[in-house]
């Protein structure tokens, strides 16, 4: 479903672009254009100081507004392990490569010059370069490891193939890691990344940088919790019972 298209014409103010949709940031920041407290200007006066064509950064700024959301009533337990593994790798850890430095350093460049005004960014600040550090090496080792033995073993197990059993005593170990551990150190650092930036509320006097940068770690949370569920409550599920009717009929 695609969702939430804004209007961008000659006339546009830059501040006004980013407070109605905080994904236009991305843009600008790729053309050094102010839009924060400075970017109170046309689009198209900073297009002709920039030198760059109005219809090029419209567009840019159209396409990166475009969000497509799945609707709340979609089966995922219906999904086989292939397509349910390359949805995740493909749509969430993509998004996660993407999004992450780039909201790290929209998050810093904040922190940096507002941290007196609202010292609660620097917790902040902290816990999100805490899961920075810990996501990367994480979808790293799904991707090379844990999904490549799920589907090993799901479709050794759907071909009746004996190889099948020896997979699950060789190398099961990775996925029981995967769920005691590493997933709940993820999801307990976005709760308490949550609970820092009060559930992302901007206080009254805040400014368009402050809105994106809770804007974007309220996104992060969104992704990252619906990323963590379909791995939690129907991927690993899925495999580990599996597992355990193979290690059976061993």
């Amino acid at each position: 479903m695609l969702l939430h298209k804004i209007v961008i014409d000659r006339k546009s103010v830059v501040s006004d672009i980013v407070k109605e949709d905080h994904h236009t940031v991305d843009v600008f920041r790729k053309y050094g254009i102010e839009y924060c407290c400075a970017g109170r200007f046309p689009l198209e006066d900073v297009c002709a100081d920039k030198g760059i064509p109005f219809e090029q950064i419209k567009k840019e700024l159209e396409d990166a507004c475009r969000v497509v959301q799945l609707p709340h009533t979609m089966d995922y337990h219906s999904w086989n392990v292939d397509f349910l593994t390359n949805y995740i790798v493909n749509v969430h850890h993509g998004y996660l490569r993407r999004t992450l430095p780039n909201t790290q350093e929209i998050l810093g460049k904040f922190a940096s010059g507002h941290e007196k005004k609202f010292p609660y960014i620097r917790e902040v600040t902290g816990l999100y370069d805490k899961l920075h550090a810990s996501i990367l090496p994480h979808i790293h080792y799904e991707e090379e490891v844990v999904f490549p033995y799920i589907r090993q073993v799901v479709h050794a197990w759907e071909n009746k193939d004996s190889y099948a059993r020896l997979l699950v005593k060789t190398l099961r170990k990775p996925l029981d890691k995967l769920m005691s551990h590493e997933e709940e150190n993820l999801a307990n650092l976005v709760v308490e990344i949550r609970a820092a930036a009060n559930d992302y509320q901007t206080p009254a006097n805040s400014c368009t940088s402050h809105n994106v940068a809770l804007q974007r770690l309220k996104e992060l949370d969104n992704d990252l919790m619906q990323h963590i569920y379909l791995e939690n409550q129907v991927l690993f599920p899925k495999a580990i019972d599996i597992e355990q009717q193979l290690l059976q009929s061993a």
